[in-house]
């Protein structure tokens, strides 16, 4: 059976490779991801690490310069490589390899892919002759100091980066890393069920802010809970459905026409594509 890791902070589990402390992040990319990691690193942080971004992206970079002292937009992607050794990778994957082929590698730099459907394979080829190259998942809430970052294969530089932004879990199969990517696919149609909800409460007479306030406030309390959740999540969808109640009613007509599968099979076909 494989193995997970799972801890909430770094140096929890050893690594094999040394443990080293880097005075400074870079970034190649600054989209959404980037400035969620970024932002985790450096608001209300006593001693913030150096954040050196790409220019790639001038509103994202410059206004995350303007609120955080720690933070340096350069004027190239090769400055980043240049100032340093530990990198992340978030650029769009169709354009990975132009990108990555345009800059010169060391062998003592640490490179974190969050480009999703990029093997490991790949960026060694497109990295050379980067000494090591790790893919992560981290997640929008890095923000907050609360990702759950996925990544593969362990090492301790990665370890040190996200667990100053929430925990980890390491799968024991880069496979297995392309699953957990397939499941952030599902945030968008999540959202778009929300808002089928409170456009449903809007037709129905509700002032559509309040249908929209109300919705965000009962799936998001129902978050807090799952994140707190000691019961399966099996167990939790059985608690919410009364023998003969309305929460039965709706799951009922769910699964007769088919949602679960329909979800099922969507993941499938992303899966599909992140392995192709």
């Amino acid at each position: 059976m494989q193995q997970l890791s799972l801890s909430s902070a770094p140096g929890e589990q050893q690594s094999s490779q040394p443990r080293s402390s880097p005075a400074a992040y870079g970034f190649v990319g600054a989209g959404e991801i980037a400035a969620a990691i970024v932002e985790g690193l450096s608001a209300d942080v006593a001693d913030p690490p150096r954040v050196f971004l790409s220019p790639r992206s001038h509103r994202v970079g410059h206004e995350l310069a303007s609120r955080f002292p720690n933070v340096q937009v350069c004027d190239s992607n090769q400055d980043v490589l240049e100032n340093a050794t530990s990198v992340v990778l978030a650029v769009r994957p169709q354009i990975a390899r132009a990108v990555l082929e345009e800059l010169s590698f060391r062998l003592h730099h640490v490179v974190m892919s969050a480009m999703a459907g990029v093997p490991l394979e790949r960026l060694h080829n497109w990295a050379a002759p980067a000494g090591h190259i790790i893919r992560v998942i981290p997640l929008p809430s890095a923000a907050r100091g609360q990702s759950l970052t996925v990544m593969y294969p362990d090492n301790a530089v990665a370890r040190e980066m996200f667990g100053r932004v929430g925990g980890l879990l390491v799968p024991g199969e880069e496979e297995t890393l392309d699953a957990f990517s397939a499941a952030t696919a599902t945030f968008a149609a999540h959202l778009e069920y929300l808002t089928t909800i409170a456009k449903w409460l809007a037709d129905h007479g509700v002032d559509y802010d309040a249908a929209a306030a109300y919705t965000t406030h009962i799936f998001g309390q129902l978050g807090q809970s799952l994140l707190q959740r000691t019961d399966s999540l099996t167990a939790l969808t059985d608690k919410h459905m009364t023998p003969g109640g309305i929460n039965e009613q709706l799951m009922t007509d769910l699964r007769r026409n088919g949602v679960p599968d329909v979800v099922r099979r969507a993941l499938d076909r992303i899966l599909a594509r992140l392995r192709g």
